[in-house]
């Protein structure tokens, strides 16, 4: 969210660390390999860019915006920004959180995000979106569905990593839905259009994630940007929506680059 991404959200929670087990037993170190190869192996290129959109989704929350502005970091260099959340991020995922690298990785992300301005909901936000927007990106455009499995591997991982950072969660989260259903119900009191936020998008939404995109749809960015954009996010970074035509061929160009992908790995 912050520099600790750079350089490695208001709810009531109720006892944030009794949390029931999920609601059939499963294997976390099997699950949590389903999800790794999936993040890594299967659709890393589809992942990357998941991860970099939920990155720009916490420029809506107006408390991340002004953090995030404040640094003067994200607007100089958002490549180097994005990259370094990308590397902290893949790596707890590649490693797991109970490892020594993991610890290491978890231990610097809790060091540099120790400011009163960041708060542990806005941390619990910030965690969200990375394990969330990834996986919608891959249903929406990937060349198949994330399966039970590995939604089951993502859940155990976020729920593993919001312990691991002393964050919250709450009592009546048991599966990744409820992480989402949570996530939306904090954009929905928290969302709104800042100057920070719309600094934040112009300076992301053209390079940083033009170097994600498939080559043919990057020289239409920020018009491609704006059709990864859901209309409550476009609302709070004040981000006119692209016609249906374009939206129409971003979403085919990006399946159908993900299937060739597929095809060729086979």
């Amino acid at each position: 969210m912050t520099d600790a991404e750079a350089d490695a959200g208001d709810a009531d929670t109720g006892d944030a660390h009794t949390v029931p087990r999920p609601p059939h037993p499963y294997d976390p170190s099997r699950t949590h390999r389903a999800y790794a190869r999936l993040m890594l192996e299967t659709m890393p290129e589809e992942s990357r860019i998941g991860l970099t959109l939920g990155f720009v989704r916490t420029f809506g929350i107006p408390g991340i915006a002004r953090v995030l502005a404040g640094t003067g970091r994200m607007e100089s260099a958002p490549k180097a920004r994005a990259k370094a959340t990308g590397v902290a991020m893949f790596a707890l995922i590649g490693s797991g959180v109970d490892t020594d690298e993991g610890r290491r990785v978890v231990a610097g992300l809790r060091r540099i995000h120790e400011r009163p301005d960041i708060t542990p909901e806005l941390m619990r936000y910030v965690m969200a979106c990375f394990t969330v927007c990834p996986l919608r990106f891959i249903d929406a455009h990937g060349h198949r569905a994330v399966t039970d499995e590995e939604r089951e591997g993502a859940y155990a991982f976020h729920t593993g990593l919001l312990d691991a950072l002393g964050l919250p969660r709450s009592p009546d989260e048991a599966q990744l839905a409820d992480v989402e259903r949570w996530m939306r119900a904090y954009e929905a009191r928290h969302f709104a259009p800042t100057p920070q936020g719309r600094a934040l998008w112009t300076a992301t939404s053209g390079g940083l994630l033009a170097a994600r995109l498939p080559r043919a749809l990057a020289r239409l960015a920020p018009a491609v940007a704006a059709s990864l954009l859901d209309p409550p996010l476009r609302a709070a970074l004040d981000v006119r929506p692209p016609l249906a035509p374009v939206r129409g061929l971003v979403a085919y160009g990006l399946r159908m680059w993900s299937g060739a992908r597929a095809r060729s790995d086979a």
